[in-house]
Parts: structure tokens; sequence; C-alpha cells
């Protein structure tokens, strides 16, 4: 939201009170109070008719600085008045009080007031200013109408780019954008965003998190084209300064406040098929789908049933059409006696024709009009009414029609929707709709992430959700929502999950060949390696079913290369995986992320790395062309050993089973010897891969179980030339493939064998160390 006209003047309508000087300073334990005045007082009667700012900074973990600001700060909020934090309290902090400034430090961050004319708000790590704020950029805005708002305006410096703030599908770094955190249903296609989250960091290496449920407006670089501006109606403004000693440390700060992402089921992460939205299917055509996949050697962890399994008008009734499926139970049985997985497609609104609606509507568990009435429209459906999830009672009724499915043999939901909220409805404990409005898809995905935990314990939740506020990452997966089968909408769908990835998101996924209309065979195979490459892969569209055989020949060629691709890279995914979530790090990262002093980098939005270890360049055109960048090292192609030298852009041309897929130099790659599931034992037989070790380096493998503990470790250390690998834990018949060199010198504790891709040394019975001659 704008405020000011140019630099200098205010727009009409508005009046602008930001701090001149401080008046006064309190320390009261681990908490400073500021108060500060808007203009200078030269006597005693300036203090009349003339308001303060009230400024507390505090901290409420290491390495973050907490700054709420006031203008009344008795006017009644009505709720959720912010996001629910794991560290809300106060946190030690060492404060220096001059008679020039005082001082907040919280570990390596602090934050320093400057008392005199003209006031600064400097947040500094490790002495090192991270951004400012202060005289002419803090403000609380006046309106005419009496609408007022609280703003922010943080310094940008030269160079410095601002990326997150939800999954947006705007271009990547978002300095010169306008963006408004608020959840609405615009596709991948708009400025419109399914998962606003409040949280920006930038290239810098700090993050920002404004602390407010409602709609937060964000001007960056755009009103003032040198500050990051955000603003909230009312009379206070409440954000945290995340500091650390990377980008990495930064998101593990945000998320030690926000919640740390939950590790999804290791069969998750297996390939997901399903109905498409308003296709015709039964059990005989979903039986063809899943026996024409497994006859044609295409492995299948899940299947998905779209909107379409409940009868129309009846979204939702939680009940399988009798007309389509007379055996829902003995159905389930059938497809999970194939190895199968199940989801169903729900969302949070309960039709009038449904017959939970009457019984809904008498407990008082729909939210309701200011008269009284139960809340409903005809979009999306005829008569919808929304549950009220601020209802415990309500809680435990949906909880209930989901337990139900569970008990049958659904393992997972897709819970779709949770953004288009209105405003203008009261809920059960009272909370403000304009409040409730991003946070509602928070509460909704809560609720069937703990019914989850509860049938089927701890570590075996899984959603595929669209809709996301800040904390959500706690409720994995999340999906991007609907895209169009065209490559642009493909790379859209990228920049909107690198995005999510840099606002405390660890695991995303998307519609393998575009949920609007129907792909090209060309896009669907190119949009298969994307999406077999990513953290979870779905076939998933709108109007026309998505297996292979529908496409041509090649299509499901083509899928099964890379399905079988990312099966045999479980070892390595599920351990980058289980690492991400502990941490708070996307597994699909923006390269900013891994090598944030490349400054070219810093606008790389075409690739991403999976894990630490693996970049992905998927392919955006129907030539085969792909133009992507290495950074500096020795990169080596997955697929066919290729040795390069990065620091470069490159160019290169490839086929339908290939893309650019390269390994970083000082790379250990657990691979696993199983290639037709998601979850198996990944360390018997497991291959460690060794890729361009360098003098002086050293390259770790950490190998999980299904339930994401570390079973065996592997560390490979490199002395001129000689390499040494050393192991712990239980792995059954391991082995170490040196990729890109033809033979070795000599081997203490195993033996060689000739292998295509390099040279495979064995260990001998019981050994856990190697020595390797090159």
């Amino acid at each position: 939201m704008k405020f000011s006209d140019g630099y200098w003047m205010t727009r009409e309508g508005y009046q602008a009170l930001t701090p001149y000087e401080v008046h006064d300073v309190q320390v009261r334990g681990n908490r400073i109070t500021v108060f500060a005045t808007h203009r200078h007082l030269e006597n005693r009667g300036n203090t009349l008719n003339e308001p303060l700012m009230t400024m507390e900074f505090s901290s409420p973990m290491k390495d973050i600085i907490r700054a709420k600001f006031f203008h009344h700060k008795g006017t009644r909020r009505l709720g959720p008045n912010s996001f629910p934090l794991l560290a809300a309290g106060d946190a030690p902090v060492e404060i220096t009080n001059t008679e020039e400034s005082v001082t907040l430090k919280s570990g390596d961050a602090a934050v320093t007031i400057t008392k005199a004319h003209p006031i600064s708000i400097t947040y500094t790590f490790k002495g090192k200013k991270l951004t400012r704020s202060g005289s002419r950029q803090t403000g609380y805005i006046k309106a005419a109408d009496g609408n007022h708002h609280f703003r922010e305006q943080l310094d940008l410096g030269i160079g410095e780019t601002v990326y997150g703030l939800g999954e947006r599908f705007t271009p990547f770094v978002k300095n010169g954008q306008v963006v408004d955190i608020w959840n609405q249903d615009g596709g991948t296609a708009s400025e419109q965003a399914y998962k606003n989250i409040p949280f920006y960091v930038t290239n810098r290496g700090y993050g920002v998190f404004v602390n407010h449920p409602e709609l937060v407006s964000y001007e960056v670089a755009s009103e003032k084209v040198s500050k990051t501006q955000f603003s909230v109606a009312g009379e206070s403004l409440e954000y945290y300064v995340v500091g650390g000693d990377t980008l990495k440390d930064v998101l593990a700060n945000y998320t030690s406040l926000t919640g740390k992402p939950a590790l999804p089921p290791a069969w998750s992460f297996g390939l997901w098929l399903t109905t498409s939205f308003t296709t015709n299917y039964d059990e005989a055509t979903v039986t063809s789908f899943v026996d024409g996949m497994a006859e044609r050697d295409l492995p299948l962890a899940v299947f998905h049933f779209d909107c379409f399994w409940m009868k129309e008008y009846e979204w939702c009734n939680f009940e399988w059409d009798e007309r389509v499926f007379p055996d829902p139970k003995g159905m389930l049985e059938r497809l999970k006696a194939k190895g199968l997985h199940i989801c169903v497609w729900i969302n949070s609104y309960i039709a009038q024709r449904s017959p939970l609606f009457d019984e809904a509507m008498e407990l008082g568990y729909l939210v309701k009009r200011p008269d009284g009435s139960v809340w409903q429209w005809d979009l999306w459906q005829y008569g919808m009414g929304l549950v009220d999830f601020t209802n415990p009672a309500a809680c435990d009724w949906f909880k209930s029609k989901l337990a139900v499915l569970v008990d049958m043999g659904v393992d997972s939901f897709k819970t779709d929707f949770g953004e288009r909220i209105p405003t203008d409805v009261v809920y059960f404990d009272g909370s403000d709709p304009q409040q409730m409005h991003n946070y509602y898809t928070q509460l909704y995905n809560k609720v069937v992430f703990e019914l989850l935990e509860e049938k089927r314990g701890k570590g075996e939740a899984a959603l595929f959700a669209r809709s996301a506020t800040a904390g959500g990452q706690q409720f994995p997966v999340h999906w991007g929502g609907d895209c169009e089968a065209t490559y642009e909408s493909m790379a859209e769908s990228l920049r909107g999950g690198l995005s999510l990835g840099l606002s405390g998101f660890s695991f995303w996924s998307h519609d393998i060949g575009g949920f609007e209309q129907s792909s090209p065979p060309d896009l669907y195979k190119r949009w298969v390696a994307f999406g077999l490459l990513s953290s979870h892969s779905r076939l998933h569209g709108s109007t026309s079913y998505r297996v292979p055989w529908l496409y041509d020949e090649e299509a499901v060629d083509v899928l099964r290369h890379f399905t079988k691709l990312k099966l045999r890279l479980m070892p390595y995914l599920f351990g980058q995986s289980a690492q991400s979530a502990k941490i708070g790090l996307p597994v699909m990262r923006a390269m900013v992320l891994e090598f944030g002093d490349d400054p070219t980098c810093d606008y790389v939005d075409r690739q991403f790395m999976l894990g630490d270890s693996i970049l992905v360049a998927p392919i955006f055109n129907s030539d085969g062309e792909s133009k992507y960048y290495l950074p500096k090292g020795t990169w080596t192609h997955y697929l066919t050993g290729q040795q390069v030298e990065g620091g470069v852009w490159r160019k290169d041309s490839y086929d339908y089973f290939s893309l650019p897929l390269f390994v970083r130099e000082n790379s250990l790659i657990a691979v696993g010897a199983e290639d037709s599931r998601p979850d198996y034992d990944y360390a018997s037989g497991v291959t460690l891969q060794l890729f361009a070790l360098q003098d002086g380096a050293t390259a770790t493998a950490a190998v999980p179980n299904i339930a994401g503990e570390t079973v065996f470790t592997a560390t490979a250390t490199r002395s001129g030339s000689t390499i040494t690998v050393e192991t712990q834990g239980e792995a059954k018949g391991w082995s170490v493939l040196i990729r890109g060199v033809d033979a070795v010198q000599s081997i203490q504790g195993g033996q060689s064998d000739a292998a295509s891709e390099g040279v495979r040394i064995i260990p001998l019975d019981g050994v856990s160390r190697l020595v390797i001659q090159l």
C-alpha cells in the first residue's frame, strides 16, 4: 500500500507520524522500550497535544531481534493477533545504554537506536549492517477516513535482492513488486498466491518476518526504490529481523520460531497418479490405470481419487459415490494389495445437499453471518457452508468423518482450497474475520494433519495441501495449484516453488504436465523429468487422464526412466529430506541458497539444487535446448559422467531421457539398489558414488532408514592421490563408485570391479575403512 507522493510528499488523505528523536528509554529485564517524539521538543509546552511513538525491542531467541511499535497500545484486537510462535518469550540479551544510543544484542544479532535527531534503528549481525530504519521511515499513518496504518521501511543496499513472501509466481526476485499477503485462488499465472507468507530473505543474509496474520502490504523497492516497505492496518506493528551466518542459518532460525517442517513418510516420495478432475471413472477405470502402470513396469506408489469420488453437489459428504464405487472398502483393499497408498480429495466446505450440512448447521459447526445465519455461497458448488475450525467441537467432528476413511484404508488427504475465506462473517471464538482470512488454512490443515498422526502415527502423516500461511510448513506436502499445460506455466510453477522454499517450506510439488488443458507429448515428457526430480511427484490434470500411454509410447519410456532414477536416488533424497526437515531448509533449493557468494546465482530461477549436491535444470522448450549456469568447481553429469568446469553459463541440447543433471565436486551420493518402490532398505546394497573429490577436501553421505534415522554414514577424504573412505553403522553389500576415473593403483581393505561409470570398490567382509591410491 502506497502512502507517499514521490520522495518528499505524503499522499492526499494521509498524515505520516514518524519518529524524530528519542525522548526516553526504559530498560526492563531483557527488553528496552523507546519513546520517540515526532518533532524536537523545545520546551515543556511542546509535550501537549503531541503523540509519542512507543517502540519495544527484545529477542525471542538467539540471533533474532523483535521490534514492536505502538501508537495506541490499548486498542482491542479480536485475534488471532499474531502467529503462534515456538519461542515467544524473552531470550537473554545484552543491553548497552549510553548518552548517544541504546543497543540490544541477542547472540550475534543486534539493534542500535540513536537518540538524537535523526533517530535511526540499525540492525546488525556480527557488527555488519543488515538493514536500517528510523526517521521518515518508520511511521504511523493517519488516514482521513479513519483507516489508520503502521508502516515500516527497511533499507535495501546496492545490489540487494529480495526473495520469498510465499509461493509467488511473479518474478523470482521481488524487487520492484507490490505484494499483498492475502490468500487467493488465482492460479499460477497471476500475482495472486495460494500460500502467502509475510517473511522474506535477501542476498545480504538476513530475513524479516512480519508477525501479522491479516493483510500485510509490501512495496519491495517499488514505492521507495531503496526500501522494502510493509504496512498493516491498525495501531501497532510487530516484526522480527532474523540473522544468521548464511541464508541457510536464517531459514533455520526462522523455522525454529514458526515451526519445523514434518518429514513426510518415505512412500510419499514415490510417483502419485490421480483420476484427474472432471474425468469419468469407476473402479474398473482406476484398476485399468493401476494395472497398466504395472504391466509397463512403471512403479506407482500412490493413487489419488480427486473430487468426484463423492457425489456431485455433495462436497463434502465424505462418502464414496455408491453409483460408481459400490464396494469402496473392498476396492481399497484390492488397491492396497497391489502395494499402493491411497489419497482422496477433500476441502473445508459442506454443501447444502450433503447429508452433513443439517448436522453441522444444528451443531453450530459452520461459519456464520453477523445475523446468526449460516454463511453460504454457490461458488464451486451449490449452497456451500464453511467449517468453523475455531470451534474445538467442530474440529473433532471434522476429524471423526475423516477417521472413518482412514479406517477404511485411506492414507492421505488432498486438502484443497482454504484461500477464498469470507470476511463478512462471525467465528465461534470471536476471531476477527480479517485476521482469519489467511490464518484459516493453518487451522484447516492442522486438523487434518493431526488426524492422520493420531490414526497412523508420527511420521506417517502426509497431506497434499494447496493453501498455507506462516507456520504451514509443519503440515507437508504442498503443491503449486492450478497451472496451465504450457512451458511458461511450467517455469512459473518452478518460480513459485523456489519462492516457497525461501519462505520456510521444505516439501513442494506440482501437477506434472499442467493442470488446465492437456499438454502435447513433448511438454508432458519434459515436465516428467522436472516432476520426478522434485521432492514429490504427481501426475494430475483437469479434463484428461495423465497416464503416459495416452500421449505416446516414448512417454511411457521417459516416465519409467525418471521414476526409477528417483527411486534409486531415494537414499540420498530421503537423507537430504530428513536433514532439511530437521534444519528447516527446502529440498528444492534456489541457487542463491547454496551459492550465496556467487552473484550470478542471485537471479537464477530456471534451475535448482536438489539437496545440497545435485543441480537440476529443467528444459522449458520444444527444441530440447537448455541454457543453465554452473557455479565454480568441477561438475559431473550424473547420467553421462561428463565432467565440466563451472563458473560459466552453458548451452546444450538434450533428448527426452536427459537434462542438465550435475553433481557438484566433493559430493558423496548414496544410491540405492532398488527401483521399484520408494520405501525400501536404503542401506542394503547401497552404492556410495564419489564425485570429483579435490585434494584436501571431505565428502560425507548419511544413509537413513525409512523413518529418517541415519543408520549408515560414510566419509571420504583426499590427500594428494590418496582417498580414504571410512564408514560407521550397518550396511549390507555396500560399495564405493569413484566417478570420472578409469582405474586405481591400489586398494587397502577392498577390491576393484569394472564399472561403466567409473571404478567400483567393493570392501572385504567386515571392513569399514578403505584406502584407495589413484
